[in-house]
């Protein structure tokens, strides 16, 4: 008797399901439009879960139809059932029962290899995103990109034109006027309307139809295209969109490649699923279900001192004058005068624990015209109110935009006579020209604060503030050591929020006290694992950037959800010599140049030695602001890929932001998954783990 497999995809528009037997052969696909039931129940209230009066209901009735369609009475009589898409969520599990799930990106792979082995490039484009797979041959693992939070260059593009159009939306390639030389904005699928209503009144439908198609191509590569730079073969087009022959048309057009569209293109995701059932079901019994694990969280004392120490600087009312610094204006400065700081970025990212203040500061820089173009952190501190202070010190480079936000708030505070902007090169680290420049514009600084603080500036406090610092790197370098030379320690999730370069504790002796004691922790951890676990069992990734203040959970998905540690993370980064304690004005100007953020290419030259010398097999890079981030703009991203790519390791882009939930993208998950099931493919063999020894 032969073995059935079933995939089945549920995207953000059509629910697809396909039925494979044990040689390969599809039995039966269906491909349909989704939409709520008008019950107004999303799920039912009691323990029926197939009458049809809720979504999850009509969803199993749709999957019970399908398989009596195909000559069977069940769930039970299929061997391994798995899921894909953007709505499978975990109530899905107790309707329509799967015994796994996996990415979209890794499902449409898979349906793609079935037919086509030997393929190299895919492109999929759906009703919510579009994505793009390339088989990378250095890396010997595929490559892949989403689109972001728009829909211009999804199948929602197309149907908001049908609409506007009255045409049938599988009626639009029969209509097309290939030789159309019509262009109009394609930038956003709910403004295409008023570019179709220019147009619809004044030129043949035919000519509408192909200008819209062809901007539907062009947008679609503007998201995804750059992972074909360079690529020349065939690409195997699939999803609804490829419905539309005039789309491929004028992909081929503009990739100037072949574009191949499958017979079971609309449910090539399903296809995929199915595929990786009958692949699951071989490996029943053989995963290890240990493997992967990260570290349990622990309770850390070096925690509790670093939150003590941000409590007293953040919430505490000295009597020391108050300095507004940002994240790169040298702390040790700062406490060496004696002025008391408040790390403004820093201060914003603590509101991200309240969504509600976050939203009510939004709301007032929004009045104040600061839109969602302006940084998430900066709008925060334009939207609250701060501790009024005495001065506000700031660096121009890396972040251009923080500088003028300070320049604004400085003006705002009525303190615009005593701001000080530290006017930090762009590049050029270690240049002597550079380190003598900044070394002037420090010294400059403190007698300007000297002035309006009534403060003096001891030399033999500022060379002791440069001891602590060096006191406090050692163990930083201790800790960053031992953590690239072992198994993973902590959870990079736990490790992330200690943010070592960016702390105002430089200079203070309760850094140190707390690296020492982190490091003491973590040699204790050592000594439990043990030979128990080798620096090759495991995943180990560095996290680039930040992570999204208000939700830790991210992290966890990464590491618990995902089995891929983190064992590293770039705001711990240690890359500056050792303060000369008899210069330390020329010693704090190198140590900024040098900190990892100040230049863009030092940065990537670290991340890329890093990879070599401590054994990442992967980096994730959270690009605050959709790459608006100065420190996470496209041209790092480029260079950081290329040089990545040079050392055979993969980066994963997740577009977010820290401290705004609105305009996190709804496929962060799905890109993490896809990322470490190729992950797993290439260390394992599979995508689902590691077998048992």
């Amino acid at each position: 008797m032969e073995k059935l497999y079933l995939g089945i995809d549920i995207g953000s528009t059509t629910f697809k399901a396909v039925l494979m037997n044990d040689r390969g052969k599809v039995r039966q696909t269906l491909y349909q439009r989704t939409k709520p039931v008008d019950t107004g129940r999303v799920r039912c209230a009691g323990v029926c879960a197939k009458c049809g009066a809720c979504n999850f209901g009509q969803l199993r009735q749709t999957v019970d139809k399908f398989l009596l369609d195909a000559g069977l009475t069940g769930l039970e009589q299929i061997t391994c059932t798995v899921v894909t898409g953007s709505q499978i969520v975990e109530d899905t599990a107790e309707f329509v029962p799967y015994d796994f799930r996996v990415s979209e990106v890794t499902a449409h792979v898979a349906g793609a290899r079935h037919y086509y082995p030997d393929c190299k490039a895919i492109l999929d484009v759906g009703g919510q995103d579009s994505k793009a797979m390339v088989f990378n041959d250095k890396m010997r693992m595929w490559n892949y990109k989403m689109s972001g939070i728009c829909a211009a260059g999804t199948g929602a593009f197309l149907d908001s034109v049908a609409a506007k159009l009255n045409v049938p939306i599988d009626q639009m390639a029969d209509r097309v006027n290939y030789d159309s030389n019509l262009e109009f904005s394609s930038v956003c699928a709910v403004l295409s309307a008023t570019s179709i209503n220019k147009f619809k009144n004044r030129f043949p439908l035919g000519d509408i139809i192909g200008g819209a198609c062809r901007a539907q191509a062009r947008t679609i590569m503007s998201g995804v295209g750059e992972l074909f730079l360079g690529y020349h073969g065939d690409i195997v087009f699939q999803g609804g969109v490829a419905y539309n022959r005039a789309v491929a048309y004028y992909l081929r057009e503009i990739t100037g490649n072949n574009i191949i569209i499958p017979e079971f293109h609309s449910v090539m995701g399903a296809l995929g699923a199915a595929c990786l059932a009958l692949q699951f079901s071989t490996l029943k019994g053989k995963l290890d279900p240990e493997a992967g694990l990260p570290p349990p969280t622990r309770h850390l004392a070096s925690v509790d001192l670093r939150a003590r120490a941000t409590r007293k600087d953040f919430l505490g009312h000295g009597k020391e004058p108050l300095v507004w610094r940002n994240l790169f204006f040298p702390s040790e400065v700062l406490n060496a005068l004696g002025a008391r700081s408040l790390t403004l970025e820093t201060y914003a990212a603590l509101f991200a624990r309240s969504q509600h203040k976050v939203k009510k500061a939004f709301d007032k820089a929004a009045c104040k015209g600061f839109s969602g173009e302006t940084c998430s952190f900066l709008r925060v501190l334009e939207g609250v109110q701060l501790p009024a202070p005495a001065f506000s010190v700031s660096t121009s480079q890396p972040c251009q935009q923080g500088e003028r936000i300070f320049r604004d708030l400085a003006r705002s505070y009525n303190i615009e006579d005593r701001f000080f902007s530290l006017q930090t090169p762009a590049v050029g680290t270690g240049n002597d020209i550079s380190i003598e420049h900044l070394a002037e514009e420090l010294e400059r600084s403190v007698f300007l604060m000297e002035k309006a603080l009534g403060l003096k500036m001891d030399p033999k406090k500022l060379s002791e503030a440069c001891a602590h610092s060096n006191d406090a790197r050692h163990y930083s370098l201790l800790c960053n050591e031992l953590r690239h030379n072992s198994p993973p320690l902590i959870r990079g999730g736990q490790a992330i929020y200690f943010a070592s370069i960016f702390s105002q504790l430089w200079g203070r002796p309760e850094l140190t006290e707390i690296q020492k004691k982190l490091y003491e922790e973590l040699l204790q951890i050592r000594d439990e694992i043990g030979d128990s676990v080798k620096l090759d069992d495991t995943h180990r990734l560095l996290w680039l950037h930040l992570p999204p203040f208000y939700d830790s959970s991210l992290l966890d998905y990464v590491e618990v959800e995902c089995r891929a540690p983190i064992v590293f993370e770039e705001v711990n980064f240690i890359g500056w010599e050792p303060l000369d304690v008899n210069d330390p004005y020329r010693a704090l100007a190198k140590k900024l140049l040098t900190v990892g953020f100040m230049d863009p290419a030092l940065r990537v030259r670290s991340i890329v030695e890093g990879a070599k010398n401590v054994h990442y097999n992967g980096c994730i890079l959270y690009n605050h602001g959709f790459g608006r981030c100065s420190m996470a703009d496209s041209s790092f991203i480029k260079h950081l890929r290329e040089e990545l790519n040079k050392a055979a390791v993969p980066l994963l882009v997740l577009d977010g932001d820290c401290v705004d939930t609105t305009i996190d993208p709804c496929s962060t998950e799905t890109k993490i998954s896809a990322y470490v099931e190729a992950l797993n493919e290439k260390k394992y063999g599979n995508i689902f783990g590691r077998l048992k020894q």
